[in-house]
């Protein structure tokens, strides 16, 4: 099984020669989370995609454009709404992850 990327349209991902682009390294985990999730059987790749195109839905000229903070949105969405994970734990790991040093990006471990 592998994720069906969209080659145009608003989901398909910034592209360079064919090739995908990530501007940071978060943005490549973020596309591999949601590929791997993916693959697992987590959800539906049409579902995901209705998620991607509902988040950059919300995007509005003049705000600052990353398709890849739609692109994780759109997984927090997914996922939350399935209960796979809660939005507030999300919230609350990517906050800890945020205040760790830089170079230190190693998750923690999870709580037992």
């Amino acid at each position: 099984m592998t994720a069906p990327l969209d080659l145009d349209g608003p989901t398909a991902p910034p592209r360079s020669n064919g090739e995908l682009v990530f501007a940071e390294p978060w943005e490549s985990r973020a596309f591999a989370m949601a590929v791997a999730l993916h693959e697992a059987g987590r959800f539906a790749w049409p579902t995901f995609q209705a998620a991607l195109i509902a988040r950059i839905g919300t995007w509005h000229a003049g705000q600052t454009w990353s398709y890849y903070e739609h692109w994780l949105a759109a997984l927090e969405d997914v996922l939350s709404s399935d209960g796979a994970v809660a939005s507030d734990e999300v919230t609350a790991r990517a906050g800890r992850l945020a205040a760790r040093p830089s170079g230190h990006d190693h998750p923690e471990p999870h709580p037992s």
